[in-house]
C-alpha cells in the first residue's frame, strides 16, 4: 500500500463542502481528547467508524498518518543521560570509525586491491545506536537474560569505535579492520564464526536479519511458555535500512510478528532515503509505505521524523502549510536539501509557499540548515525507543529519518555516491575534525590518528558506567553454553538398529521418526528436542507427535479441531513443542536458526530437528543456511522425500538430485544419504555426541526416503566406518578364482539397484561384484582432500592415505558409484580410487518428471541394468572382459543407445 505524496496529511477524500462543519467535528473531538483522554476519543472514533460500515458508507482504508512525529513534543520522555557527555562520545565513535575505515584504504599492497569499508551508514545511525547502548540495551546477567541486537551490518566499524573505547579491541585491531588472515583482524560485518565472543547475528545477506530477528523473538517467547528459561524481559531490537526492506525477506513475516503479540520485539528502521546506488523511493515516500506496511499488519508504528527545531516551526504553523508541504515532498527532494546548504532549502523547501517561507524569515541559511532529522535528535531518540521498549502486546517498528552520511559534508553527507566513500581527502577529514570538535592538531591529521580519552575523564567514566548499569558490553557472544548433558547410549535406539521383522518394510523416514520419538522420551534431552515441521507432518508420518507433546500456539486452541474424536489430532497448546510453521520454507529455517543457535543467545541447549521436502531445502534457503553456519548453528535439517526418483509422481519442481552437493558447500554442515535405518541411527546418534555432549560448531543435514523396504540392521563393528562415510555392507559371491571382481559403491535408495545388480553380474556375466553403502560422498571427499593437501606440504613426511583408498586399497577390479544425485555428487572421490582402477559414476543430471520409480530409474540411467553396463565398460578397459560384453549386455537389457542424454531431455 503505497503512500500518495500529494495528497495532505495521507487522506485522499476530496475536496471541503462545509468547513465549518469540519471544524465544529475536529474542535468536539479535540474537546473530548483534552477532557476525557485519548483513550475515550479512540474508542469514539471506532464506534462512529463502526456505525458507518453498518450503514454502507465505502470507507477506503489509509494506514497512513501525517508527515510528522508520532509522538508529540510534550509527550516525549525525558531521557536522564548527561546529552553533552553523550555528545562527546559519539563524536570520537564518529571519528574513529571514520578514521578506521581511511586508515584501512590507505594500504597500497603490490598485488592491489582496496580493503573497502562503510562510513555513511554509521554516521546516520549514531544517535540510536548511542541511546540504546547508553539507556536500553541489557548484556547478559545474572539479572537480564541479555537483549539481543541485529546490527545494521554496514554500520559495523561504528560498533568498533564504540568497542575501542570501552577498552575491548585495540589500536592494533582497528588498524587490522577487513585484515583477517593472520587472526588478529576486524570481519568486514558481523561475522560470529570470524569473530565468535564478539558478534551475535549475521546480518548483511539484505533482509536475512529482519526475518531472522521475528523467529529468534517468536523462539524466546517459546522458550518461556516451556519453562526453558525466563525471558520475559528480553528483547530483539533490530536495524534495517529503508533500502533493506524491499527485500521479501524483510517485510515477509511481520504478519507472524503481529499476530503472535511479539511485544519483545522492536526493529528500528533507519530511513536515510537512500539505498546504495540512489534514492530508495525518489518519486514517494518510503516512510509513509512502510507505516502503512507496518500499521497494516498490526503493529506499533512510530515515526520520528523530525528534530527539535522543527517544533517550533510546526507550532507556528497556524494555517498548516508546513505539513502540507511536508507531506507533498519527494523523497528524491528531501536528500537534495541535504545535499546541498541552507539556501537551497530555503528556496526550494520553504519557499514553495508565502506561509511556510514566512515562517523562517527570522533565520539565516546555517541555521536552516541546521534543522535536523530525527534520527540525529538524541533526546526524541531516547523518547522514541522508550516508547518501544514499555509498549504491550504488539511489535514495535521505529521509523526514523536520519541522513545517510551525516556529517562528512561535501565529501558524502546525503550524496548518491556516499555509500562507497570510504577514501577522504585531508580537507574532507578537517572538515571532519572541525564538525565534531576532536582535539586532534592539523599537525597529527595526515596520520588520521584515533582518540580515545584518558580512563578518568567524564566521558570514559560515563560509558563504562552506564553499560555496567546495564549489566555489561555488547555485543557480546556466548560460544559455548554452560550447562552440559550426556547423550543416551546408542543401545537406547536399538528399534532404528535391528533387522525389520520378517515381512515388515519401512523407509528411512520412518526410522527418524522412530529415532526422534525415542530422544523425546529421555528425561534429560526429551525437553530440549524442537521439532520444527512446514505442513508435511502427515506425508513423513509425525502427526503422532501433535496429541504426544502439542504444537506450539501461544493462545492455545481456543477452537475445537475437526479431529478431535482421533487419536492424533491436532492440538495447539500455549506450551507445545512442536513449531508448525505452515507452509513456509524460510520460516522453518529461521525456527530452526533460533533454537540450533540457543546455546549461545539463551545459554540453553536446544536440539532442533527440521524436516521438509528435500527439494525445498538449500535451494530454497540457501541463504539462510549459510547464515547458519557463520552463526555457529547446532542441529538437524532432514530432506525427506529426497532423490531424484524417489517421490516419483511429484515431478520436475519435487524432485531433488541436488541437495547435497549444495550442502557440501557449507564448511560445517555434515551431510548424509542414509539407506538404511541403522545408518539413519548411527549418524544422528554421533551428530548428538558431538552437537550437544561435546557442543562442537557442525550442524548435519540428512536425506530421508519415503520408499518402503526390508532393513538389514546394523553390523557391529561398521559404526566409525558409516561415520566416516563408507563401508561394506555385502562382500561378493565367490566365483571361480579368475573371475572379474567390481566394487559397487551407492547410497540412498539407489544402494538398493547394485544389490540387484550384483545378481545380475554373477548370474548373466560370471562377475564378482561386492556392495559398499556410502552413506556420505561429501564425508569422503572432504577427508581425501585433507589428506591431499596435507601430503602437498608434508612431502618428506609418510603421506597419508585417504579413507576411500584406505577402504577400497584391498580390493581389485573397477569401481562403479551410483546415486540418486548428479554425477559431480560421487565423482567428488575420483582422485582418492586407488592408482590404476577405472571410476565410473552413474548419476540424476537433468530436470525430474512424473512417472514410476522404475522408469525414471531407466530414464536416468542409474537403475541396475546400468550399473551392469558402466561394471561390463569398466572392465573392458582394463581388459578384463570384451567389449562385445558391453554390447551383448545394453542389448539383452533393452537398453536404448541413442536414447537422448538426461541432462538435455
Amino acid at each position: 500500500m503505497s503512500a500518495q505524496p500529494d495528497q495532505e496529511a495521507g487522506f485522499g477524500i476530496g475536496t471541503d463542502a462545509d468547513q465549518q462543519e469540519t471544524r465544529e467535528w475536529m474542535d468536539a473531538l479535540s474537546a473530548v481528547i483534552d477532557k476525557e483522554g485519548p483513550e475515550r476519543a479512540h474508542f469514539l472514533l471506532e464506534q462512529l467508524l463502526e456505525h458507518a460500515r453498518q450503514s454502507s458508507i465505502d470507507m477506503p482504508f489509509s494506514a497512513n498518518t501525517g508527515y510528522v512525529n508520532t509522538i508529540e513534543a510534550d509527550q516525549e520522555a525525558h531521557c536522564p543521560g548527561n546529552i553533552a557527555i553523550e555528545k562527546r562520545l559519539r563524536a570520537y565513535m564518529r571519528w574513529n570509525a571514520m578514521a578506521m575505515v581511511v586508515r584501512a584504504n590507505r594500504l597500497n599492497p603490490a598485488d592491489g586491491g582496496d580493503l573497502g569499508g562503510h562510513i555513511g551508514s554509521f554516521a546516520s545511525v549514531a544517535s540510536m545506536f548511542g541511546a540504546g547502548f547508553n539507556h536500553f540495551w541489557h548484556a547478559a546477567s545474572e539479572k537480564h537474560g541479555g537483549d539481543l541486537l541485529y546490527i545494521q551490518g554496514h554500520s559495523s566499524p561504528g560498533i568498533y569505535a564504540r568497542a575501542y573505547l570501552e577498552g575491548r579491541l585495540t589500536e592494533e585491531q582497528l588498524d587490522s579492520f577487513r585484515q583477517e588472515v593472520d587472526g588478529k583482524g576486524l570481519s568486514s560485518y558481523p561475522h560470529p564464526k570470524l569473530m565468535p565472543e564478539f558478534w551475535q547475528f549475521p546480518t548483511v545477506s539484505m533482509g536475512l536479519g529482519p526475518l531472522m530477528a521475528i523467529y529468534q523473538a517468536r523462539f524466546l517467547k517459546y522458550l518461556h511458555a516451556r519453562g526453558i528459561a525466563d525471558t520475559a524481559n528480553r528483547k530483539v531490537w533490530v536495524f534495517c535500512g529503508d533500502g533493506e526492506m524491499d527485500e521479501p525477506e524483510s517485510l515477509g513475516a511481520i504478519g507472524l510478528a503481529a499476530r503472535e503479540n511479539l511485544d519483545n520485539l522492536v526493529f528500528v528502521i533507519n530511513c536515510n532515503l537512500q539505498r546504495l546506488d540512489g534514492p530508495v523511493r525518489g518519486n514517494g515516500k518510503i516512510v509513509q509505505e512502510l507505516e502503512s506496511e507496518f500499521r497494516g499488519s498490526g503493529w506499533n508504528v512510530i515515526k520520528l521524523l523530525w528534530g527539535n527545531g522543527w517544533d517550533t516551526l510546526l507550532a507556528r504553523d497556524k494555517t498548516g502549510k508546513l505539513k502540507q508541504l511536508m507531506m507533498e515532498t519527494l523523497d528524491g527532494d528531501y536528500q537534495a536539501m541535504k545535499a546541498n546548504d541552507g539556501a537551497f532549502v530555503r528556496k526550494n523547501f520553504f519557499g514553495r509557499y508565502p506561509e511556510t517561507l514566512k515562517l523562517v524569515e527570522h533565520m539565516t541559511d546555517e541555521e536552516i540548515f541546521e534543522l535536523r532529522r530525527g534520527g540525529h535528535e538524541p533526546a526524541k531518540v531516547y523518547a522514541a525507543f522508550h516508547a518501544a521498549n514499555e509498549h504491550k502486546d504488539q511489535p514495535t517498528v521505529l521509523l526514523v529519518k536520519t541522513v545517510k552520511g551525516y556529517g562528512m559534508g561535501k565529501a558524502g553527507e546525503g550524496k548518491n555516491t556516499v555509500h562507497q566513500t570510504k577514501k577522504l581527502s585531508d580537507e574532507d577529514i578537517k572538515y571532519i575534525r572541525d564538525r565534531f570538535n576532536i582535539p586532534i592538531p592539523d599537525s597529527q591529521l595526515a596520520d588520521i590518528p584515533y582518540y580515545k580519552p584518558a580512563d578518568d575523564t567524564p566521558e570514559m567514566q560515563y560509558l563504562h558506567e552506564r553499560r555496567k548499569a546495564l549489566g555489561g558490553y555488547l555485543p557480546k557472544r556466548l560460544p559455548k553454553a554452560e550447562e552440559s548433558f550426556t547423550v543416551p547410549s546408542l543401545d537406547t535406539f536399538k528399534a532404528v538398529l535391528e533387522p525389520t521383522a520378517e515381512g515388515r518394510e519401512i523407509s528411512t523416514t520412518q526410522a527418524y521418526v522412530r529415532f526422534l520419538t525415542q530422544l523425546l522420551r529421555d528425561q534429560a534431552l526429551g525437553p530440549r528436542v524442537v521439532p520444527i515441521l512446514v505442513d508435511e507432518a502427515r506425508t513423513f508420518g509425525m502427526e503422532g507427535l501433535f496429541r504426544q507433546i502439542g504444537i506450539y500456539n501461544p493462545k492455545g486452541q481456543l477452537y475445537t479441531p475437526v479431529d478431535r474424536d482421533q487419536v492424533m489430532y491436532y492440538k495447539e497448546d500455549k506450551a507445545g513443542q512442536i513449531l508448525q510453521e505452515g507452509i513456509n520454507e524460510a520460516g522453518g529455517m529461521a525456527s530452526w536458526i533460533a533454537a540450533a543457535t540457543s546455546y549461545s543467545t539463551n545459554n540453553r541447549i536446544m536440539i532442533p530437528f527440521y524436516v521438509y521436502y528435500s527439494m525445498f531445502g538449500f535451494q530454497r534457503i540457501g541463504d539462510l543456511a549459510w547464515a547458519a553456519g557463520d552463526m555457529q548453528a547446532r542441529g538437524f535439517l532432514l530432506g525427506g522425500t529426497s532423490g531424484r526418483t524417489t517421490l516419483n509422481g511429484e515431478g520436475l519442481q519435487h524432485e531433488d538430485g541436488h541437495s547435497h552437493i549444495l550442502a557440501g558447500t557449507i564448511p560445517n554442515c555434515v551431510s548424509y544419504d542414509p539407506t538404511f535405518a541403522h545408518e539413519v541411527g548411527v549418524i544422528m546418534h554421533h551428530g548428538l555426541k558431538r552437537m550437544v555432549e561435546r557442543q562442537e560448531n557442525v550442524f548435519y543435514y540428512l536425506t530421508l526416503l519415503n520408499e518402503n523396504y526390508a532393513m538389514p540392521g546394523l553390523q557391529p563393528g561398521t559404526e566409525e566406518q558409516i561415520i566416516k562415510g563408507m563401508y561394506l555392507c555385502k562382500q561378493a559371491p565367490t566365483l571361480a578364482a579368475d573371475a572379474p571382481t567390481v566394487q559397487l559403491l551407492g547410497s540412498g535408495t539407489i544402494l538398493r539397484e547394485s544389490f540387484f545388480a550384483q545378481e545380475l553380474l554373477e548370474k548373466d556375466w560370471g562377475v564378482a561384484a561386492s556392495i559398499w553403502s556410502c552413506p556420505s560422498f561429501n564425508e569422503l571427499a572432504r577427508d581425501g582432500q585433507d589428506a591431499e593437501r596435507w601430503n602437498l606440504l608434508h612431502p618428506t613426511d609418510t603421506p597419508r592415505t585417504s579413507f576411500v583408498a584406505e577402504q577400497l586399497g584391498k580390493t581389485t577390479g573397477p569401481v562403479i558409484a551410483s546415486t540418486d544425485y548428479m554425477k559431480n555428487y560421487a565423482d567428488q572421490i575420483r582422485s582418492f580410487i586407488p592408482a590404476g582402477r577405472t571410476y565410473k559414476v552413474l548419476g540424476t543430471d537433468g530436470f525430474g518428471r512424473s512417472d514410476f520409480r522404475s522408469k525414471l530409474r531407466e530414464h536416468f540411467e542409474i537403475n541396475r541394468h546400468y550399473i551392469v553396463v558402466a561394471a561390463l565398460k569398466a572392465l573392458s578397459e582394463e581388459g578384463k572382459v570384451p567389449a562385445a560384453k558391453v554390447a551383448e549386455a545394453i542389448a539383452k537389457y533393452g537398453i536404448n543407445a541413442d536414447k537422448v542424454n538426461p541432462l538435455y531431455a
